[in-house]
């Protein structure tokens, strides 16, 4: 019936735009690097993801690249896309995990997220030394911490809790190894020191302290401590930057220096200075900054039509350079047939319809990871007009020019054929037909009329759409307002006429200062003086002086064609290409019967899809001009460009846009960045940098020219590198000692000639293996699985490098050393904590220095024997006695046999219900005597052997009011979260200070 094809027309739309919203996965929410504290009472860890798709994203999960199989009756289990870990255990799930996920159009995976378990033990047991000092000398507490993760931060206590050390001039407490220093000591420094060591955990804060260690004066002469570390007076500290200027963001003073937001520009080497009325020290220490991968230019989704070609590039910044792979479906993509994959760019040439999918580019390096992701769709369709048809009816002026674009909606691009009725229409003097298939009719009369039709073919089929062309009388203002000055209070009368034609209907519309009256608004002060009449009168009847504004009559065709912005301008040219302009002609669009004011011109590059306003000559372009220069283009680019018209009632639709061009060669303008370099092998300086990208590179031939010369050297080298997508240079010489400063520079050349140089950087040659080693070593047994082992570091001077740190290794007596286990530090420490040792076992130890060449010669081998492991057995027969405000614990205590270590006192945590915090009581003997409130009822305590070897096993029981016998602790989950050490500790400790 009547209708039915508008309709049917609707619905083939709407699936049409139904389709197209189909899209592959997109990350929302991606799994996070946690932290789990062993112990905890958590009973889960939850690992997001989530995903934007349609149809909606299914998500599978990798743990250590392996995917893991999510069963009914597995403690992993997936809601929604996040993955459920059940009872989280360390040596099952602590690892890597990824997210998985997937639809019709595609799968991407998340970014990688680390599990890991945190735990902090107890101090040793054993009883620390105490030390004798001579009062005004300097004396060093060792915090000696016990094995934990991730890093502590460390207080002192003196004498009692919570009676914390300040940190002053006089006093420092390294936050790396815990140790105090006190640099002269005074009467009221004496005392009991005891390090309070705090691990802060995703969701859990732990404290333990150690024992204590009496600090008190000497009877004579010197101290007998040897961590004497200066004499008095208290030293006054300075710090100062060798090679820069200090930075404003330095806080702090005093022996701690705090840079905030260190950035490149905090690289460099740092001096310390120590002085007093008896001398002056000072010590050298080198920041290198490094940063974690940062995206500078990342893929976007992408539609390209079959058989095309297409670049795609990811830049990312970051220090060591980030190395970028490719992704396709989450699975690795390399080089093969018409795909190119080269570090940050991928190339295709010649689409596919099973290119399609979703692509990753990840970049990384040794501190992180970015993705970035993006969907390719390649189209291939018949030509199709239901989204945007030729108009139905074209309205035409006569002498006057029309538009008619074509534009179907087609992969690969249609070719199109235009014509009148059964008439082929060609180009001729009066009729154009653009390379993209616009239809230009010149000097129109009455002839044109009738029905043009558009055919557009491409290899998947044919289509055409219809349009009706309708030749007009131009319309014109025969009588237009005039200019009047008149007093305030007066009225004005101002008269528009206008012809037309007969078979159009005519309004006037009035603007003043561009901007339309409207009438209804004005509470009667302007109003039209007929309102059947053809012209529109406004009248001020109470008078405005208007004399220096512009009041304006407009018409409007109200048949066929409402009043509006500008139709597009046709026909646009580019001639007069130079390196960085271009001459831009094209021809007067539709006015929509409002005068245009004003031209904007738009370019884009091949580079990118996005249309961005043009800089031209002259800045603003009137109305009635056709043609202008558009400037500050980029040499050697593909450029194509369109052109938009503006009148008072808005920017109308672009033109269609123009061939594209290439504008002109030129040197280039831009040094390179990113300059630096350092690492390879013996005898080599490596230079590196950022890669130029396209935009930059002016001309083809694009190279590099890398200048260097070692620090202090007049001559310079110079090493011409080709090609825009290198990267390095090695330059090898015999002659080249290890970690030696070059002064660097780079420029980039061209064809047309060479750019400006960089600014100098400093790079250094290969270093080479510590040729020292450390010496006086000294391996400690702390418990039956742990030793602390400290050493004399290697002198700054022996190093062919920056010293990264340490390595320790250690290996059974009767093993060879070959098969040693291995621990690191960092930095210029030297101490470590070696934990997973045998009990009771005999060990040799060695230390040897490591930079980025390698490890140095080991240091002379020590021996350590481990303790003999606690008791095993729990204490037993736990009974009490209530007394007043007390109540009296007792036990059997326990023996240690032959093959386990002393027990030299007993650990109980208390804790009066299932809400409160532990309170830890050390006893020395098989009993102790506790404080309890008035109405006390029941408590849960936990008892267990301490010595040199460790803790013993727990025996945990739960205090009655009203029983003399202990009741098993059924539940023993109240007493095995972690240890908090709060203001409940205070009494207890303050009751019983010699335990």
């Amino acid at each position: 019936g009547p209708g039915c094809a508008d309709r049917w027309g609707a619905v083939l739309t709407l699936l049409l735009l139904s389709s197209s919203l189909s899209y592959g996965p997109v990350f929302e929410e991606q799994p996070s690097h946690t932290l789990f504290p062993e112990g905890s009472a958590e009973e889960k860890v939850t690992l997001a993801c989530r995903a934007r798709a349609n149809p909606p994203a299914t998500y599978r999960w990798k743990m250590n690249g392996t995917e893991l199989k999510l069963e009914p009756d597995s403690r992993y289990r997936l809601v929604a896309g996040d993955l459920v870990i059940s009872n989280p255990v360390k040596a099952k799930d602590s690892g890597s995990y990824q997210c998985v996920a997937s639809n019709s159009r595609g799968t991407v995976v998340s970014r990688e997220a680390s599990l890991r378990f945190g735990f902090l033990q107890e101090f040793s047991a054993e009883e620390r030394d105490p030390v004798k000092i001579t009062e005004g000398w300097g004396v060093m507490f060792t915090c000696s911490p016990p094995p934990h993760y991730p890093g502590l931060s460390y207080r002192w206590l003196l004498n009692e809790f919570p009676n914390f050390i300040p940190a002053d001039g006089r006093r420092f407490i390294s936050q790396t190894t815990g140790n105090l220093y006190i640099a002269k000591t005074e009467a009221s420094d004496l005392g009991n020191y005891s390090c309070f060591a705090t691990s802060h955990m995703d969701f859990i804060t732990k404290s333990v302290f150690s024992k204590f260690s009496r600090l008190s004066l000497a009877a004579e002469g010197r101290p007998d401590s040897p961590t004497r570390i200066l004499r008095s007076p208290v030293p006054r500290i300075k710090w100062r930057k060798l090679d820069g200027p200090q930075s404003s963001k330095w806080i702090g003073s005093e022996p701690l220096l705090q840079i905030q937001h260190a950035g490149f520009e905090d690289e460099g080497t740092y001096e310390c200075e120590a002085e007093n009325a008896k001398g002056r020290d000072t010590h050298q220490g080198r920041i290198i900054i490094h940063a974690q991968p940062d995206w500078l230019d990342v893929i976007s989704d992408t539609e390209a039509d079959i058989g095309s070609d297409l670049r795609w590039s990811c830049v990312a910044s970051g220090k060591p350079r980030p190395t970028v792979r490719w992704l396709r479906d989450g699975q690795p993509l390399t080089s093969q047939n018409r795909i190119e994959v080269s570090g940050g760019e991928l190339r295709f040439s010649k689409l596919v319809l099973e290119d399609s999918g979703m692509y990753q580019c990840v970049a990384e390096n040794k501190h992180g990871t970015v993705y970035a992701s993006a969907e390719l769709t390649v189209q291939a369709l018949a030509p199709d007009f239901r989204l945007n048809p030729v108009k139905r009816l074209i309205p035409a002026a006569r002498s006057g020019k029309v538009i008619i674009p074509c534009q179907p909606r087609a992969a690969p691009k249609a070719t199109v054929l235009w014509t009148k009725g059964t008439e082929l229409l060609v180009n001729s003097s009066r009729v154009t037909i653009t390379a993209d298939g616009t239809l230009i009719l010149q000097n129109i009369s009455k002839s044109d009329e009738g029905k043009y039709t558009c055919f557009a073919e491409n290899f998947m089929g044919k289509a055409n759409s219809t349009g009706i062309l309708s030749v007009r009388d131009a319309t014109k203002i025969t009588l237009a307002p005039s200019s009047a000055d008149i007093n305030v209070g007066e009225n004005l009368t101002l008269q528009c006429h206008a012809s037309h034609d007969p078979t159009m209907d005519l309004t006037f519309t009035w603007a003043l200062d561009d901007f339309p009256i409207d009438f209804d608004k004005s509470e009667g002060h302007y109003r039209r003086a007929s309102a059947v009449s053809p012209e529109g009168i406004p009248d001020h009847p109470k008078g405005w002086k208007i004399n220096s504004r512009l009041v304006v009559c407009m018409f409007v065709d109200t048949f066929p064609i409402p009043p509006g912005p500008p139709g597009p301008p046709g026909g646009v040219v580019v001639r007069d290409i130079g390196d960085t302009s271009v001459q831009l002609s094209w021809s007067r669009g539709f006015d929509n019967h409002s005068p245009i004011a004003r031209y904007l011109i738009e370019a884009r590059t091949l580079l990118s899809s996005q249309w961005k306003q043009m800089r031209t000559n002259p800045v603003n372009i009137e109305g009635n001009a056709e043609t202008a220069q558009v400037v500050n283009l980029i040499p050697w680019m593909d450029y194509e460009f369109r052109v938009l018209a503006s009148n008072i009632l808005g920017i109308g639709e672009p033109s269609l846009p123009s061939s594209k061009i290439r504008t002109k060669e030129a040197a280039p303008t831009v040094a390179p960045s990113g300059l630096g370099g350092g690492g390879g092998a013996p005898n080599e300086l490596i230079i590196t940098w950022t890669p130029t990208l396209r935009d930059y590179q002016n001309g083809d031939g694009f190279g590099y020219i890398v200048s260097f010369r070692r620090k202090g050297s007049q001559a310079w080298l110079r090493a011409r590198v080709p090609h825009a997508e290198s990267l390095h240079f090695v330059y090898r010489n015999e002659s080249i000692a290890p970690y030696t400063p070059f002064e660097v520079k780079i420029k980039a050349y061209n064809r047309k000639g060479e750019g400006p140089e960089s600014l100098t950087a400093i790079v250094y040659s290969a270093e080479e293996e510590p040729k020292a080693a450390p010496y006086r070593v000294i391996a400690k047994s702390v418990l039956s699985s742990e030793m602390d082992v400290s050493w004399e570091p290697v002198e700054q001077g022996e190093m062919t490098g920056v010293l990264l740190g340490y390595e320790i290794r250690y290996w059974k007596d009767g093993d060879k050393e070959e098969a040693a286990d291995r621990v690191r530090t960092a930095g210029l420490v030297t101490s470590a904590h070696v934990t997973g040792l045998n009990p009771n076992t005999d060990y040799h130890v060695s230390v040897r220095a490591y930079n980025r060449a390698g490890t140095g010669p080991p240091s002379p081998a020590t021996n350590v024997t481990t303790t003999r492991p606690p008791p095993k057995r729990p204490p037993g027969n736990i009974s009490w006695t209530f007394s007043g405000s007390t109540v009296s614990i007792k036990w059997d205590p326990v023996v240690a046999k032959a093959d386990e270590s002393a027990v030299t006192g007993y650990k109980m945590l208390y804790r009066q219900d299932s809400h409160s915090a532990p309170t830890l009581y050390l006893a020395s003997k098989s009993q102790i005597d506790i404080p309890i409130p008035e109405d006390f009822t029941h408590a849960f305590v936990q008892i267990r052997v301490t010595g040199p070897g460790g803790d013993g096993t727990p025996a945990e029981v739960h205090i009655l009011r009203n029983s003399g016998t202990c009741a098993p602790l059924a539940t023993p989950t109240p007493l095995t979260t972690p240890l908090q050490l709060t203001t409940p500790f205070n009494g207890p400790l303050q009751s019983h200070p010699g335990h």
